[in-house]
């Protein structure tokens, strides 16, 4: 049995700022701690964990080192996070409220990075033969969750109005 939330927003905000902490909290982990020698630490033979200094956006688009880039990509996260917060206090499930918070908390994670370091910090490497995805790190996985949820909100609604 679900008990149903009586605060969703605060919820919501609350689920945000947890995100960017344990995104921050592992990026620094990271810094810290596993890069002393700089070198790839392999964890399985699909797996490990290497520093990229990403300067662009998902998958290395835009990835030139500029001053102006981390302003327009800082600004453009912190715009459309302010559109899906208004959008999170407007929305009618869990689902929906789950994924926008999710999105803003990556965002807002990877805006911390841009501000602090001039880029930002991805470490998750996945490979599998001569195929490697791109490097990523805990922010970009909350965004990729919260765009997935409010996809699969938007099917379960449009498949609903159809019937």
């Amino acid at each position: 049995m679900m008990f149903p939330i009586k605060r969703p927003k605060l919820f919501a905000l609350l689920g945000i700022v947890f995100i960017i902490g344990i995104d921050q909290w592992s990026k620094a982990l990271i810094l810290e701690y596993f890069f002393r020698p700089r070198a790839p630490i392999t964890i399985t033979s699909f797996f490990d964990l290497v520093l990229v200094w990403n300067h662009g956006v998902s998958f290395g688009m835009f990835n030139a080192p500029s001053r102006w880039n981390v302003y327009i990509l800082s600004t453009f996260a912190v715009a459309i996070s302010c559109l899906l917060l208004k959008w999170l206090w407007q929305a009618p499930n869990y689902l929906l409220r789950v994924g926008f918070g999710l999105i803003i908390a990556g965002a807002i994670g990877n805006v911390f990075d841009r501000l602090r370091f001039s880029a930002v910090v991805d470490f998750l490497h996945f490979h599998w033969g001569n195929y490697a995805f791109p490097t990523f790190n805990i922010a970009d996985t909350a965004i990729t969750l919260g765009v997935c949820f409010v996809l699969i909100d938007n099917f379960k609604n449009s498949r609903e109005t159809t019937s």
